[in-house]
């Protein structure tokens, strides 16, 4: 107990505030801890070229608790970007800057998954199906009588997204068309119907205008 003791102060003394053999069952001065009690993970630490074993409650980031009935160690994800993971093939968060996907990080989410950038995973999204044809040129629900119009096209959601929170893409957009007619069949426009009635009843006035004067000037003639 006493020798136990005498160890343990001669750790803390050499490696700082966390002494190397805390939580130990046995300890090596060369190499730190070598079993741990029950509870705790056995992680072996490498600084540079040299490396010592340590006992802790849980293990550092890119490593994830193996229990064992000889002892339980940490053990490294495999998983590329991951900070923490269930199992060496599974991750349950990854690193700063990666989305969470079915135990793997992505720079961005997979094709028909949206992220969700509160909890940096990737959920299914909204899935729309093709757009279709654009449609008629039309304004005011015409297809002639103007120069400019606009045209649709439109596509369906085929899937609804798994979370409310993540956004359909839009199904409609329109853009700006040329008319293929510009004059209706049989019609006329307002403008120009207005503008030539007014033009004949100038005429019209005009004309009777100058018949009162010839007839004023062939009474004074006779």
């Amino acid at each position: 107990m006493i020798l136990k003791c005498n160890l343990s102060s001669y750790f803390a003394a050499n490696y700082g505030p966390n002494p190397i053999c805390k939580g130990c069952l046995s300890c090596s001065k060369d190499n730190g801890c070598i079993r741990c009690q029950h509870k705790l993970f056995f992680f072996l630490r490498r600084e540079g070229m040299r490396q010592y074993g340590e006992c802790l409650h849980s293990c550092p980031s890119g490593y994830y608790g193996l229990r064992t009935p000889d002892m339980n160690r940490c053990s490294r994800c495999r998983i590329e970007n991951c900070d923490s993971c269930f199992s060496r093939d599974f991750c349950t968060k990854c690193k700063t800057g990666f989305y969470s996907h079915r135990g793997r990080c992505f720079r961005g989410c997979p094709a028909g998954f949206a992220a969700l950038e509160e909890l940096m995973e990737c959920v299914e999204g909204c899935e729309v199906g093709q757009w279709s044809e654009w449609g008629t040129c039309s304004r005011n629900n015409k297809t002639c009588g103007f120069k400019w119009g606009l045209e649709t096209r439109t596509r369906q959601i085929v899937k609804k997204p798994a979370k409310d929170t993540i956004p359909c893409p839009t199904i409609a957009e329109s853009r700006r068309c040329k008319m293929a007619m510009r004059h209706c069949p049989g019609g006329r426009r307002p403008a120009k119907t207005k503008d030539k009635k007014k033009k004949k009843k100038n005429l019209m006035e005009r004309a009777q205008k100058q018949h009162s004067i010839f007839l004023a000037t062939d009474k004074t003639s006779q």
